[in-house]
């Protein structure tokens, strides 16, 4: 008989990352981390990397940080892992771990992909309502960001909204996010908001509507990472069905 040959760390990193369940990521990632031989660096930090999405999935929000911080221990893509350090602790109700986690991300980070984790701090911030900051963030990332700008102006321009100020340009700003790209997604969230503000209700309950459909059918663990956009897409809609 032919010994069946033990699948190595890379490939159980690849079927780790190809299961579609948490519970198979995880059985596959622990199989790939248990290994003797062929464990570097990076197949390491990436195989903690499937075994703290298996757990963020789960809802076990702890284990999952403790998990992202072993991987940043390795210091491989340090802003990815802060990323995920960040939502789960934030799903865990550490809002100041999760902001110290994205400020070092946009550090870390190369200049890429800066604008992209200044923008997720100024969003964490503007759920949890601290606008002067969340302005500062999101000024930083529309300053800096290329493809994605009109959806960091956006989202400053409703910052600025919930501060109680005036947005000059809205009508341009939302006409940018409409057309571009960006738009798409969590654009619609946006958009939604910045409708609302404008008083057209009509459009607005469109972009927030289709925003809570798609982020339901999205897989597991976006869904989580937007609870509180759904939350608050829910509540605007709420509002708008009372009046």
């Amino acid at each position: 008989m032919v010994p069946v040959r033990a699948a190595g760390p890379e490939e159980c990193l690849r079927k780790a990352m190809a299961s579609r369940t948490a519970r198979q990521r995880a059985i596959w990632a622990k199989k790939g981390l248990s290994a003797r031989q062929g464990l570097d660096r990076t197949t390491h930090a990436m195989l903690l990397r499937q075994l703290y999405l298996s757990l963020y999935e789960a809802r076990n929000f702890r284990k999952a940080l403790d998990v992202a911080k072993q991987a940043l221990s390795l210091d491989v893509l340090p802003d990815v892992l802060n990323q995920d350090a960040a939502r789960a602790a934030l799903a865990d109700g550490d809002l100041e771990s999760a902001l110290c986690h994205l400020r070092a991300a946009a550090r870390r980070g190369p200049a890429s992909r800066r604008p992209f984790h200044l923008w997720t701090l100024g969003s964490t911030l503007f759920l949890a309502a601290r606008y002067p900051e969340a302005a500062a963030a999101l000024l930083r990332a529309a300053r800096w960001g290329t493809h994605d700008k009109p959806l960091y102006r956006g989202h400053l321009a409703l910052v600025r909204i919930a501060e109680g100020g005036t947005v000059d340009d809205l009508e341009d700003t939302i006409t940018s996010l409409a057309e571009a790209p960006c738009g798409q997604g969590y654009g619609h969230f946006v958009l939604g908001h910045l409708m609302y503000a404008a008083g057209e209700w009509s459009r607005a309950r469109r972009y927030l509507e289709a925003f809570v459909k798609r982020t339901g059918a999205a897989r597991p663990a976006l869904g989580i990472a937007l609870e509180g956009e759904v939350k608050m897409a829910k509540a605007t809609l709420a509002k708008m069905c009372a009046n």
